[in-house]
């Protein structure tokens, strides 16, 4: 039996391709704006505002346009354009809209009837090529460093912490009827499904993406995972974060950067709840026994996800100050944020990501432990201030594998599990001899006697991957919509 038209939410709706729609069911009937404002009650400018995508239209009013219509609500809420010629109205506005036609100076082209479809076709084509052409290259190295640099300063300046992503996180949580404890399977794919998508595992997913989203059929694409392993439930979520946080194409590789950090907090959001996770780490405040492993357990996510959840709530709703860092075995930094003073290595540019650490930090004591995939806590004296770390090695990452940080200053240290360890360094990096400058009378020995062979690095000599979203392949995810279109 069909639903209720009644349940139809016209949450998300896409206003463009809802007005396509409606527009292309009027038509199709031989009804002009007059025509069919006089069955619903409207005029016809109120009609034509809705129908060119500036206005939504409330619940009742598009029950009211399906019944004159004689069509259902669910086949005027469709998301795919209802024809070819639609859907090239709709890139054509889209691309007016784009900032690489903006330049041009020129001003707006409105599509009438009388418009031929082949002249769409090029001049779609040829927007196109225009913004494809502005994105190449996305950006140098030392661009995308800054940008990289600009946007943990901006993380830093609101304490990791982003009020709107908590807000989307908790309502579609709420809307597919979350209740507490670990986002099961079953209620991610309501989470999903809640809001219009289908999930799809694939053996021939394009390797240059994580997941690829049809948005005609509303599909997420993503790797099939072997018998046993555990879904990519992160990934999932990201990808429908992007579409829920309104993002759109990338302007930039700032924006790329920005896009992709609010993804992976709604994620995050969405698999360490708010609500949930507060309250967990107060108690654990409270009993002086705060522990990422602990969220790890009880939230069923990854170390790195977990230490990165602490540092978006930690200081917001508990007052603690802290840092975070991922490296690699030989101390080099893949990523990092701090509100609580530490100072990393850092690039001319402000850029820190590519720069060794001290080896008298935690991320790289780590590896020497005994165990380096257990907690290992340490204090650590360094010029800005003594640090209590917690540093852990994923798993998850092979034998070298990265080491996760979370660290807080000296003075935080009592609510931690393992203060008590006895372990404690000094570093004087990054300006006195430590490990970033030889001692002077070592360097006095050597040098001019020492000539190592580097090994190259080709990627320093390139510019970042072109393209809106860098480093996708676009022929190949073609190749694959292609592919699944039928399924």
């Amino acid at each position: 039996m069909e639903e209720p038209q009644k349940l139809v939410e016209t949450e998300g709706l896409d206003l463009a391709r809802f007005g396509q729609r409606l527009r292309h069911a009027r038509r199709a009937r031989g009804l002009t704006l007059a025509d069919l404002g006089a069955r619903v009650g409207r005029t016809p400018s109120v009609l034509s505002l809705i129908e060119n995508g500036k206005r939504e239209p409330r619940l009742i009013l598009v029950e009211q346009l399906a019944s004159a219509l004689g069509v259902s609500v669910a086949e005027l809420l469709k998301k795919q354009p209802p024809s070819r010629r639609a859907q090239l109205e709709i890139a054509l506005e889209q691309a007016q809209r784009d900032p690489s036609y903006r330049a041009l100076g020129l001003s707006e082209l409105r599509v009438g009837t009388r418009v031929p479809t082949d002249v769409l076709e090029h001049l779609v084509a040829l927007a196109s090529e225009l913004r494809a052409q502005r994105a190449k290259p996305t950006a140098t190295p030392e661009e995308a460093r800054a940008a990289n640099a600009a946007l943990r300063g901006a993380m830093r300046e609101r304490d990791n912490y982003f009020p709107d992503i908590e807000r989307a996180a908790t309502a579609a949580l709420t809307r597919a009827g979350y209740a507490g404890g670990a986002l099961s399977q079953g209620m991610l794919l309501s989470v999903v499904g809640s809001h219009g998508f289908d999930v799809r595992f694939t053996s021939d997913l394009p390797r240059s993406v994580r997941s690829l989203t049809d948005l005609r059929t509303s599909r997420i694409y993503l790797k099939q995972e072997p018998v046993g392993g555990h879904s990519p439930r992160a990934v999932i979520l990201q990808a429908l974060g992007h579409f829920l946080l309104g993002h759109g194409t990338p302007r930039d590789f700032a924006d790329f950067l920005r896009q992709r950090v609010e993804a992976n907090y709604f994620a995050a959001a969405m698999l360490l709840p708010e609500s949930a996770a507060v309250p967990f780490l107060r108690a654990a405040k409270d009993r002086r026994d705060l522990a990422v492993e602990d969220l790890v357990d009880v939230f069923s996510v990854s170390y790195e996800m977990a230490a990165h959840r602490v540092t978006n709530l930690i200081t917001h709703h508990l007052g603690v100050a802290c840092h975070f860092v991922k490296n690699d075995a030989g101390g080099i930094i893949y990523k990092a944020y701090q509100n609580d003073g530490v100072i990393y290595p850092a690039d001319a540019t402000g850029a820190i990501e590519g720069q060794r650490m001290c080896r008298h930090w935690s991320g790289r004591q780590v590896f020497a432990a005994a165990d380096r995939f257990s907690p290992h806590y340490q204090y650590s004296d360094t010029p800005s201030g003594t640090y209590f770390c917690i540093a852990q090695v994923d798993p998850k990452a092979g034998d070298a594998g990265f080491a996760i940080t979370l660290g807080v200053p000296f003075g935080d240290s009592r609510w931690f599990r393992g203060r008590e360890s006895p372990a404690r360094t000094k570093s004087l990096c990054p300006d006195g001899e430590c490990c970033q400058r030889a001692p002077a009378a070592q360097a006095e020995r050597w040098e001019g006697n020492a000539w190592p062979s580097a090994r190259a690095h080709s990627h320093i000599l390139s510019v970042l991957p072109s393209g809106a979203f860098p480093g996708v392949d676009d022929v190949d995810i073609y190749e694959f919509l292609d592919r699944h279109a039928e399924n």
